[in-house]
């Protein structure tokens, strides 16, 4: 029989003030709940000031502590608690972010983080990660330690999800936490959280719908490794197929050992030469704005004119109008994923005391396609 709030957190409470310290996982396997459910009964308890919070650990409040020295994390929490959720106000709240960067496409994803977040009362605070392995890990600690109450978390998955034996950490974190532009697949215990991301696969698909409607019947998809590529691959790839296109030529094989930049550049130049002169293609979709720019008058040096033999669109949106040639884009909605992952966290952060077992929630947000002549 499903247990109420009130009995499951008193069960938490009593089990923390026999044993001094537990760790949240362990907790929430031996009571036979959810990490996510067992995380907002703790901030709601941490919120009354009866247990304290540490990374991946609960432990008592020593007697006679005063509720004026429980964290400023729980009392913040407190406060918004009684106020509800629904995009009101967060005063006193502070928001962690974690990302590789903030220069680039992740500009705009933290912009609209800061505004949501500032509009609410509350503040942010950035890691960066510049995509060291384990970097993502080291960051969310330490903005916990400074006294984050709730994550937006963008980790260092080379695919955009997580690989084998990978990232199960972020499902074990002490605080409310939602993906930004990353997602989990189904069984994977980041597949809990809350996500926002851009749906990649549809803009790639919305491209190709866009090049067939002008003509073109041979469609490449072409551009380095990022963790946006897979999502790219798996729409280019779906939409070629419904369409009923002849497919481009293949990639050829790759050598031993990962390519650096410059190794990566040169094959997507010879791939774009060889599927136009030999291969039948008449159109592209190309990953980033900056490659794009760069690949096209080394393209032209080799014969092959762009856009009279060569048809570009390019992924991303952030320089493509400002080519010589205005280029025709696909715009994820960067700014908008930022504002609604921050609204989702601190909706979440609002209500814990409040909204027992509430369904997370995945956003998709559609990426826009601009036409430029």
């Amino acid at each position: 029989m499903r247990r109420h709030v009130n009995q499951r957190q008193a069960q938490v409470l009593e089990l923390v003030r026999a044993r001094g310290s537990v760790r949240v996982a362990e907790l929430a396997r031996e009571l036979g709940i959810s990490p996510v459910t067992l995380r907002r009964d703790i901030e709601a308890m941490a919120a009354r000031g009866e247990i304290r919070r540490m990374h991946g650990a609960i432990s008592r409040v020593d007697p006679g502590r005063a509720p004026s020295a429980v964290s400023a994390a729980a009392t913040a929490a407190a406060a918004v608690a009684g106020a509800g959720g629904g995009g009101g106000a967060a005063e006193g709240l502070v928001v962690g972010m974690v990302v590789p960067t903030t220069e680039y496409y992740y500009a705009e994803v933290v912009r609209g983080a800061r505004e949501a977040v500032e509009a609410r009362g509350a503040r942010l605070t950035v890691g960066l990660t510049r995509y060291l392995h384990g970097e993502d890990r080291t960051q969310a600690d330490r903005l916990l330690s400074t006294g984050a109450h709730g994550l937006l978390l963008t980790p260092n998955w080379e695919t955009g999800s997580p690989g084998p034996g990978e990232g199960a950490w972020t499902a074990e974190l002490p605080v409310p936490t939602v993906l930004v532009e990353r997602w989990a697949p189904p069984g994977h215990p980041a597949a809990a959280l809350d996500r926002v991301s851009s749906d990649h696969a549809h803009g790639a698909a919305r491209a190709v719908q866009h090049l067939v409607e002008q003509g073109h019947r041979r469609i490449a998809l072409a551009g380095r490794a990022t963790p946006t590529t897979a999502r790219l691959r798996a729409g280019y790839e779906a939409a070629v197929s419904a369409l009923g296109l002849e497919p481009a030529p293949p990639w050829p094989p790759a050598g031993p050992g990962p390519l650096s930049d410059a190794d990566m550049f040169a094959r997507t130049l010879d791939y774009l030469c060889e599927a136009v002169t030999a291969g039948g293609v008449t159109a592209a979709l190309v990953h980033s704005d900056t490659d794009a720019i760069m690949l096209i008058p080394r393209l032209q040096t080799r014969g092959v004119r762009v856009p009279e033999d060569l048809a570009v669109i390019t992924y991303d949106d952030e320089v493509a109008g400002m080519a010589d040639v205005p280029l025709s884009a696909v715009a994820p909605a960067k700014h908008e994923v930022g504002a609604r992952a921050a609204a989702l966290l601190l909706d979440r952060l609002s209500t814990a005391a409040a909204q027992d077992d509430a369904p997370r929630q995945h956003l998709d947000l559609l990426p826009r396609l601009t036409i430029r002549s």
